[in-house]
């Protein structure tokens, strides 16, 4: 019997940034977000739409995993990342 597809409990929030990678361009920013919701949902159980639309970002991107893994230590590495965010706002949740 196939195994039930799992609902990721960020899905919703992760949907919405998935929308608006979508519509956007691939900024430093945007970038770092792709790196981390791959590594989420990269093997996950579910989440289909998601995975679909992630893959979808790497090819209209023009990217491979190894090549935006390599920009994504580089914008940590210089402290770029996330750097909207330090100043009491919003908080990642990488769970």
């Amino acid at each position: 019997m196939p195994q039930q597809d799992q609902v990721h409990p960020q899905a919703n929030r992760d949907r919405l940034i998935v929308d608006s990678l979508l519509k956007g361009e691939p900024t430093e920013n945007a970038l770092v977000e792709l790196a981390r919701l791959h590594l989420r949902y990269n093997g996950f159980p579910g989440a289909r739409e998601i995975q679909q639309d992630l893959k979808l970002l790497f090819q209209q991107w023009g990217l491979t995993e190894d090549v935006l893994f390599a920009k994504t230590r580089e914008i940590h590495a210089a402290g770029r990342a996330y750097k909207h965010l330090r100043h009491g706002e919003e908080q990642q949740d990488w769970s």
